[in-house]
């Protein structure tokens, strides 16, 4: 069996966030990137990045959208303890891992990512067998 092929999926950058993210050291397109690879998920944002094997996540959710305020920059969620890597508020996937990533000395259990094609990178999950749901809420 092949392992399929490597995908990257830029975050998308709201235009009014441009600003914002700078200050997360987001200051072009390339600092903002999912990349799939070698059965690992690789997520850069400004100053943060994630690593974790692709084996390590359980379960993906589409949501949003969300208010601007709570979607923009490298955010931790105070409930759940949650990480974000938001470039803007119209939507993102959710990913559950199995086991607390590291990032820092921050352990969370999950990470937000507003990846630009939403739909590409489930399917992208979906075909390296990690089920999920779409929960957008729509107007």
């Amino acid at each position: 069996m092949t392992s399929p092929a490597p995908q990257t999926f830029p975050i998308r950058l709201g235009a009014r966030s441009r600003p914002i993210l700078r200050l997360f050291g987001v200051r072009r397109q390339s600092d903002a990137m999912v990349r799939l690879e070698d059965g690992i998920l690789d997520a850069r944002f400004g100053f943060g990045r994630v690593r974790t094997p692709i084996d390590n996540i359980v379960s993906w959710r589409i949501e949003g959208p969300w208010r601007w305020i709570t979607a923009i920059g490298i955010r931790r969620s105070l409930r759940g303890g949650d990480l974000t890597f938001g470039g803007n508020n119209m939507g993102g996937v959710r990913l559950d891992f199995a086991q607390p990533i590291d990032f820092g000395r921050l352990h969370p259990p999950a990470l937000y990512l507003t990846v630009g094609d939403l739909e590409g990178f489930v399917a992208a999950l979906t075909e390296r067998g990690i089920q999920g749901t779409d929960a957008r809420r729509r107007s």
